[in-house]
C-alpha cells in the first residue's frame, strides 16, 4: 500500500480517481466524481450527501482487491492502511468508515460494497469477526483499551481479506493511547486497516494525521436529508426538509426530530430560553430547566442500561448462584469489578447529559443565528434560509428591538457555554452565567 495522501475539504483527493483505483497526474477539479452514491448503489447508499466521498472510498475497496490480487504501482495507490474520516457532527464520519469497512469484506465479485452480502451486512455492523467497531459512551478511551485493539490488530484475518478497526471517537483517546496508537499506525501488521473518526484534524496528534489518509465529509445539505428521510421514514419531503434544516445537517438529528417526540420537546424546551431572559428571575429558572431538561434525558438513556449491565455482570460472577451463606457475594473480588461498572455508568451519565445540552446550545446558537440574518438583510436579497423556521415571528421580533452587535454578544455567550462544560465547568453554573449575559446584551 501507498503513503497516505489527503484529501482537500470537499472530499476529493488532490488527485482525482478512476474506476480502476488510477490516479491521474492533472484533473480538472470542477469535473464531477467518476462515483455517485447514486450510481454506485448498495451499501455506499448509507452515506447521505456525500458523492465525492463515495467516489474515492469505492475507488480505494477496488485497489484494495487489486492489492489482494498481489498487483503494484498506480493499480493499489487508491489504497493505505490508515484512514482519518473528519466532517461537522451528523455528517456521517462512523457511517463512512463503516460503509468502507463493509466494502473491503464484501463477497460480490464485482462491486466491493455491494450491500446484500453477510460480509456487507455484518461489517457494516460492527459484527464481522475481521472487523473491530470501537464506540465508546464514555468520556476518554484509554491506554488499556488502545493497547488491547493493537493486539488483535496484529491477528491475521479470518477470512483471508482485511483486518478493520474502526474507532468512532478517536478524538477521545487519551494522550497516552494516541501514543500507543501511533506506533500501531507507523508499523502496521500485513492486511491491517485503521479508521479514525474525528470532528476535525486538530483533534489528532499531528503525527498520527501525518500517517493517516484524510477524507473530510462535509455538512449534507437539507435537501439530500430530505430526499433520503422522506423515501426511507415515510414522510413528507417537506417535514424531512424542515426536519433537516432545523438538525444544522446532522442526520441522526434529523431522523429523531421526525420520529421521537422526546427529541422535539428538548428543542421545545431549548428554544423557549431566548424569550425568558428579559427578567433574571426567569432567566435563571430557564436555565435550570434546560439542565433539569438535559439530565433527565441522560437519566431515562441510563437507568434501563445500568440495570441491565448491572444484572448480568452479577450473573456472571455468580451472585445468587450455589448454595450457602456466600452464594450471594459472588466470586472472590466481584465488588471491586461491579465498582468499576459503576464508575464506567457514571462518566456515560455525565457524557450523555452534556450531549444533551450541547444540542440545546446549538440550537439556541442557531436562533440567534436567524436572528442576526434579519438583521443585516431584513429585505431577504441574501435568500438566507432559517435554521428554525417554525420559530420565524419569534426571531422578527427580537430583530426588531435589539442590535447586530448585542446578538453577535449572544452568540458569543452561547459558544462560551458550550467551551464551559466541554471545560468540566459545572453545567448549572455555565448555563446560568450564559443566561445572564444573553439578558444583559
Amino acid at each position: 500500500m501507498t503513503e497516505p495522501r489527503d484529501v482537500d475539504s470537499t472530499g476529493v483527493d488532490s488527485t482525482a480517481v478512476d474506476p480502476n483505483g488510477v490516479y491521474p497526474d492533472s484533473v480538472d477539479p470542477n469535473r464531477a466524481p467518476p462515483h455517485a452514491a447514486g450510481s454506485v448503489g448498495g451499501i455506499w447508499s448509507e452515506l447521505i450527501g456525500q458523492d465525492r466521498a463515495v467516489a474515492l472510498l469505492h475507488a480505494a475497496a477496488l485497489a484494495a482487491r487489486a492489492v489482494l490480487a498481489g498487483r503494484e504501482g498506480a493499480a493499489v495507490s487508491a489504497m493505505t492502511h490508515a484512514w482519518l474520516f473528519t466532517g461537522p457532527p451528523g455528517s456521517g464520519r462512523s457511517t463512512a468508515a463503516r460503509a468502507f469497512a463493509a466494502a473491503l469484506q464484501c463477497e460480490d465479485d464485482h462491486t466491493p460494497g455491494c450491500g446484500q452480502c453477510q460480509d456487507c451486512h455484518t461489517a457494516f455492523a460492527g459484527t464481522h469477526p475481521d472487523v473491530t467497531l470501537v464506540t465508546t459512551d464514555q468520556l476518554t478511551i484509554g491506554v488499556d483499551q488502545t493497547r488491547g485493539l493493537i493486539l488483535g490488530s496484529a491477528m491475521s484475518p479470518s477470512r483471508r481479506r482485511w483486518q478493520v478497526i474502526v474507532i468512532e471517537d478517536a478524538d477521545r483517546l487519551t494522550e497516552g493511547a494516541a501514543n500507543v496508537l501511533l506506533k500501531a499506525i507507523e508499523e502496521p501488521a500485513p492486511r491491517t486497516v485503521w479508521m479514525l473518526c474525528a470532528p476535525s484534524t486538530q483533534d489528532m496528534l499531528p503525527t498520527i494525521l501525518s500517517r493517516c489518509r484524510h477524507l473530510a465529509l462535509r455538512t449534507p445539505s437539507p435537501d439530500a436529508i430530505a430526499d433520503a428521510l422522506s423515501a426511507r421514514e415515510n414522510v413528507s419531503r417537506e417535514q424531512a426538509y424542515a426536519a433537516g434544516q432545523a438538525a444544522q445537517g446532522h442526520i441522526g438529528r434529523a431522523r429523531a426530530l421526525l420520529l421521537d417526540p422526546a427529541a422535539v420537546a428538548a428543542r421545545d424546551e431549548a428554544l423557549r430560553l431566548p424569550a425568558e431572559v428579559a427578567d433574571i428571575g426567569r432567566a435563571l429558572r430557564a436555565a435550570q430547566g434546560l439542565v433539569d431538561a438535559a439530565a433527565a434525558e441522560a437519566k431515562a438513556v441510563s437507568e434501563a442500561l445500568d440495570a441491565k449491565e448491572t444484572d448480568e455482570l452479577k450473573v456472571a460472577l455468580g451472585y445468587g448462584q450455589g448454595k450457602g451463606s456466600g452464594s450471594a457475594r459472588g466470586v472472590s473480588g466481584s465488588a471491586g469489578i461491579l465498582k468499576d461498572l459503576e464508575t464506567r455508568q457514571k462518566r456515560r451519565a455525565t457524557r450523555t447529559q452534556r450531549d444533551a445540552l450541547d444540542r440545546a446550545l446549538v440550537d439556541i446558537a442557531a436562533f440567534y443565528r436567524d436572528v442576526l440574518a434579519l438583521q443585516l438583510d431584513p429585505a431577504g436579497s441574501a435568500a438566507i434560509r432559517p435554521v428554525h423556521a417554525d420559530r420565524a415571528q419569534q426571531a422578527h421580533s427580537l430583530a426588531a428591538s435589539s442590535t447586530p452587535e448585542a446578538t453577535l454578544r449572544r452568540i458569543e455567550a452561547v459558544l462560551e457555554a458550550r467551551e464551559a462544560i466541554a471545560a468540566n465547568v459545572a453545567p448549572l453554573l455555565a448555563v446560568e452565567s450564559m443566561a445572564l449575559t444573553l439578558r444583559a446584551a
